[in-house]
């Protein structure tokens, strides 16, 4: 008898903390309503296009017949994946896709980081102003245009940078044709059009430092390289920290687009990667369930390395997503 009070008891209690939870919840909703509308589309999008679309996942698992549906088709199980490890493309897919992914994400990292500490260092408001709208600027750029812009430049006949080489001896190159310098390309073009525009938000964490950092260090006699290493590093670690976690759970998402339009017969060995593989795969030879397995290894791949990165992030740094 005592142990079906006990448990009643619980049970009791824990309906009774459910219920407060839930009348907390709902009173917050009534009181920042405003807020909740603001986000209520934002989060319709989230749904609509990330997570319902899930539901098409067990095609990686099926047979896809058209005419029986998602459902319908025969269960085969790994079928598809064990399918692209033992292919001929795995290792060169892996091998591009990290190749690229790794040094953009190593070099976009960086990039934005040292550009926001020079514009930090600009004094005049007016020249400061300039500077950050020229290299916001190319983010702009649609991503078809650039890649016009990059045929142009770069073209081994009328290329400007070709006729550059050529005037101080150097031979022309087909640098979007050729297999070792694609990579370079690609990345320096990467971070051209991105760099100014995500050094945004390491500008407006350097806004938020106390200025008695800056008079302390002062009076100490640091000087402007002391200032930068010991006042405005430090105070962009947090916010560096968890854009690196952020990049990590992209780091096979090779830009699609960009690389797709920048590939020719002479640059696929070192251009080919997974989300241009899978285009290719499952939107022209219609292997929609093999398809489908390749690009759900690469997001469970992507979402590995962002738990790791959050680990020991949290570990070394005390400092993570969740």
């Amino acid at each position: 008898m005592a142990k079906n009070e006990t448990k009643s008891a619980k049970k009791t209690k824990n309906k009774t903390t459910d219920s407060k939870t839930q009348n907390g919840f709902l009173k917050e909703i009534r009181k920042n309503y405003q807020l909740w509308l603001m986000i209520l589309p934002g989060f319709l999008v989230i749904l609509i296009f990330n997570y319902i679309p899930m539901y098409g996942l067990q095609l990686a698992f099926r047979r896809f017949v058209p005419t029986e549906g998602i459902t319908g088709g025969e269960f085969v199980g790994m079928q598809y994946f064990n399918q692209f490890f033992d292919s001929r493309m795995f290792s060169t897919l892996m091998i591009n896709t990290i190749r690229i992914s790794a040094t953009t994400m190593v070099v976009g990292f960086i990039a934005p980081v040292l550009l926001a500490l020079l514009i930090n260092q600009i004094k005049h408001k007016r020249a400061k102003s300039i500077m950050q709208t020229t290299v916001y600027l190319p983010h702009f750029i649609s991503i078809v245009v650039m890649v016009g812009m990059l045929t142009v430049f770069l073209s081994p006949q009328s290329g400007i940078l070709n006729h550059f080489a050529d005037m101080l001896g150097f031979p022309r190159r087909d640098f979007l044709g050729s297999t070792r310098f694609f990579v370079p390309t690609y990345v320096i073009s990467e971070i051209w059009q991105r760099a100014g525009w995500n050094s945004i938000i390491y500008l407006a964490a350097l806004s938020n430092v106390d200025p008695q950092l800056y008079e302390s260090a002062r009076m100490d006699g640091a000087n402007r390289w002391q200032l930068v290493r010991h006042v405005e590093i430090p105070s962009l670690v947090p916010t560096m920290i968890i854009l690196f976690i952020l990049n990590m759970g992209g780091i096979l998402n090779a830009g699609f687009e960009k690389i797709f339009l920048m590939q020719n017969p002479l640059n696929l060995p070192v251009a080919e990667v997974i989300s241009t593989y899978v285009y290719k795969i499952g939107i022209i030879q219609n292997q929609f369930s093999y398809a489908t397995a390749i690009g759900l290894f690469n997001t469970l791949i992507n979402f590995g390395f962002l738990l790791l990165a959050n680990y020991i992030s949290k570990k070394v740094a005390k400092t993570s997503l969740f």
